[in-house]
């Protein structure tokens, strides 16, 4: 398969709750990108979050292996600190292969849970 995707993506709205009343972690409250490299060569890819009122925050940095999926839980992204909890963030999500980007929101909060996903924003 030829790689499809961009190599920039951005998540406007992203927001970690502090609470969850789902077992951990299958229900645990979440933020995931969920990045498809379909090409022949591993995906290097960057994060960098965004803030109201500080200084972004990265790079985070993983890799997705040739034609395979992540789904990359920004709960468990800790190096260079971890993706605070109730605070208001966005996302640049760059690699050096073209790959796609989803963004999806668990919401554990109450019993009933909320699932929210959509297409990140292809930046280039």
């Amino acid at each position: 398969m030829d790689m499809i995707g961009r190599r920039r993506w951005a998540i406007a709205e992203g927001y970690i709750p502090g609470q969850s009343t789902g077992p951990a972690p299958e229900l645990e409250s979440h933020e995931a990108c969920c990045i498809l490299n379909s090409g022949d060569s591993v995906a290097k890819v960057t994060l960098m979050l965004y803030f109201e009122d500080r200084e972004p925050v990265g790079p985070y940095r993983v890799a997705v292996p040739a034609r395979r999926t992540l789904h990359l839980r920004f709960n468990n992204l800790d190096d260079p600190e971890p993706v605070p909890r109730d605070t208001p963030y966005a996302s640049v999500i760059e690699s050096d292969v073209p790959i796609v980007v989803q963004h999806t929101r668990l919401d554990s909060r109450q019993a009933e849970n909320a699932l929210m996903t959509t297409m990140a924003f292809p930046c280039d």
